[in-house]
C-alpha cells in the first residue's frame, strides 16, 4: 500500500501513548469466532460501534439485505462504543484478522493511517452497485478521501440541533406562521427570544440545556459557533496555526452568558428537563427517537446562525475497508456490495435521527414526510466540521485537549479570553506532535483531498 506495515508492537505501543488500550471485548451482536467459522464461499465479517436504536435499524438493514443476497453471509459484530472499538480495530487490521468491512467516524479516518490501517474504496466497483460519488455532498464525499483516494464511503452526518417545545414557544410568541421557531440571526436576537420563552415556561425548569460540563458537547458547540464566524484552524500545509483567539473568545463569552443570564442550570439532565417541558434543548440528532417516544409536541432546527452564517457541527459515519493482506476477490466485492447497500437504503437509518449521506434518499417523499428531521435536513449543506487532522474526530486527542477548557470557560473557573490563548497554544503542540499509528505529523500526515 506504498507505506511499511506496523507491528503489534508497534501498535500496542501507540495506542498506549494515546491512553485508549481498554476493553477489547464484544458488546453484542455476532462473534468474530463465528464468522472465521463460517463455511460460506462468500461472506463478509462486519464490526460497527451501534448499539441501542441504532443498532436496531442496523440489524434491520442488514436482515433485508440478507433477505435479497442470500448467497452472502454476513456475520456482523457491534464492539465497545469509542477508544475500545478503534483499538480493537486497529490491532485486527495490523495483525492481518481484520473483518472485510467496518465503520469509522469520518473525523478519525485521516488519523487512521490510510494505507496501513486501511484500504481503499475500489469506486468502480461501488460504482456497479450504484454507489457514485456525484450521489454525496461533495464536502463530506472529500472528507473520506486521502492522497486522492477514497477511504471512507459515508452513511450519515449526525448534528448538534436546537429542539424547540412548540407547546411553550407558542404561549411566548417565539413561532411563525409554518409552526417552526422563529429565525433567529444574531446572539441579542437569540438571548432575546431565551428570555421570553423564560417568561412562558414551568417554573424550576432550566430555559436551556446545553450540556454546559459535559467535555464533548461543549466542544462539538465551540466548533459549530467558531465556524460560523469564520474561524480558521491550520494553514492547508498543516505547519501555521490559524486559530483566531478573538473570534474564540466570541464563543465563549457567548457559551458563558447562557449560564450568567440563568438559562441554565449547570448540571441539571437536559434531556429530562426537555420531556418535563423545559423551552430548549441542544442535543444530538440521536435524541430524536426519544423525544418523538415521549410524544412531545416539539420540533428541532440546526443550531441558530447567532454569528450570521449557518453552521452546524456534524459528524458522520462511514464505511471503511481495514487492512487485509490478502483483500481482494469474492469477500471484497461483497464488503462493497453490502456497504453500497446499506447507504442506498438508509431511510431506515435517518428514524434514528441520523441525515442519510446518499442525496438521492432526501429527495424521495418518505423521507420529507419524516419530522422533524425534514426541518433540519439542510445541515447537510452547511457542515461545522473540525480540522482534518490525525489528531481530530470523535473522542479524538483534540476533543479531549480543548473539550475540558471550553468546559472551564462556559462553566466560570477561567475568563474566555484566557481560555482562547489557552487553546491556541494546545493547537501549536498539537500540530507539531507525532500519530502514534504511524510516527507522522499533520503536515507529514498527506491528508490531500
Amino acid at each position: 500500500m506504498g507505506r511499511p506495515s506496523l507491528s503489534r508492537r508497534q501498535l500496542l505501543a501507540g495506542i498506549g501513548g494515546l491512553g485508549v488500550a481498554g476493553s477489547f471485548a464484544f458488546a453484542a451482536g455476532g462473534t468474530g469466532a463465528d464468522a472465521l467459522a463460517s463455511s460460506a464461499s462468500t461472506r463478509v465479517r462486519y464490526w460497527n460501534l451501534f448499539s441501542g436504536g441504532d443498532g436496531s435499524n442496523m440489524i434491520a438493514m442488514l436482515d433485508a439485505f440478507r433477505k435479497a443476497n442470500p448467497a452472502i453471509d454476513v456475520k456482523d459484530s457491534t464492539l465497545q462504543w469509542g477508544n475500545p472499538f478503534y483499538t480493537k480495530l486497529a490491532m485486527a487490521a495490523a495483525g492481518n484478522r481484520a473483518p472485510e468491512l467496518g465503520v469509522m467516524h469520518m473525523g478519525r479516518v485521516t488519523g487512521f493511517s490510510p494505507g496501513r490501517l486501511l484500504d481503499p474504496w475500489d469506486v468502480e466497483l461501488l460504482a456497479k452497485y450504484g454507489v457514485r460519488q456525484e450521489d454525496f455532498n461533495p464536502a463530506l464525499w472529500s472528507r473520506g478521501v486521502i492522497d486522492g483516494k477514497l477511504y471512507a464511503l459515508p452513511l450519515d452526518i449526525h448534528v448538534q440541533l436546537c429542539f424547540y417545545r412548540k407547546d411553550v414557544l407558542k404561549k411566548a410568541d417565539l413561532l411563525g406562521d409554518d409552526g417552526r421557531m422563529i429565525p433567529v440571526t444574531s446572539t441579542d436576537e437569540w438571548f432575546d427570544v431565551l428570555k421570553k420563552a423564560k417568561q412562558a415556561q414551568k417554573k424550576g425548569l432550566q430555559t436551556i440545556g446545553l450540556w454546559t460540563n459535559d467535555q464533548n458537547f461543549q466542544w462539538w458547540f465551540f466548533v459549530a459557533f467558531y465556524t460560523q464566524l469564520g474561524g480558521e484552524w491550520f494553514d492547508d500545509a498543516r505547519t501555521e496555526v490559524l486559530f483566531d483567539a478573538d473570534k474564540a473568545t466570541q464563543v465563549l463569552e457567548f457559551l458563558r452568558q447562557h449560564v450568567t443570564d440563568g438559562y441554565v442550570i449547570p448540571g441539571a439532565p437536559t434531556g429530562e428537563q426537555f420531556i418535563n417541558g423545559a423551552p430548549f434543548t441542544w442535543e444530538g440528532n440521536w435524541s430524536v427517537p426519544v423525544f418523538s417516544g415521549a410524544k412531545l409536541d416539539y420540533g428541532a432546527t440546526p443550531l441558530p446562525p447567532v454569528f450570521g452564517k449557518q453552521a452546524t457541527h456534524a459528524e458522520s459515519h462511514a464505511f471503511v475497508l481495514p487492512h487485509q493482506a490478502g483483500r481482494g476477490g469474492a469477500t471484497n466485492e461483497a464488503a462493497h456490495q453490502l456497504a453500497a447497500y446499506v447507504v442506498q437504503h438508509a431511510l431506515q437509518w435517518a428514524a434514528g435521527g441520523h441525515i442519510p449521506a446518499y442525496t438521492p434518499t432526501l429527495s424521495t417523499p418518505e423521507y420529507q414526510k419524516l419530522t422533524p428531521q425534514n426541518e433540519y435536513v439542510s445541515a447537510m449543506d452547511h457542515q461545522a466540521t473540525e480540522p482534518k487532522v490525525w489528531f481530530a474526530g470523535s473522542t479524538g486527542v483534540l476533543a479531549q485537549d480543548l473539550g475540558p477548557v471550553v468546559v472551564s470557560s462556559t462553566m466560570g473557573s477561567a475568563k474566555p479570553a484566557a481560555v482562547a490563548q489557552t487553546m491556541k497554544k494546545r493547537l501549536a503542540k498539537l500540530l507539531v506532535s507525532k500519530n502514534p499509528m504511524d510516527g507522522r505529523t499533520a503536515a507529514q500526515g498527506g491528508a490531500v483531498v
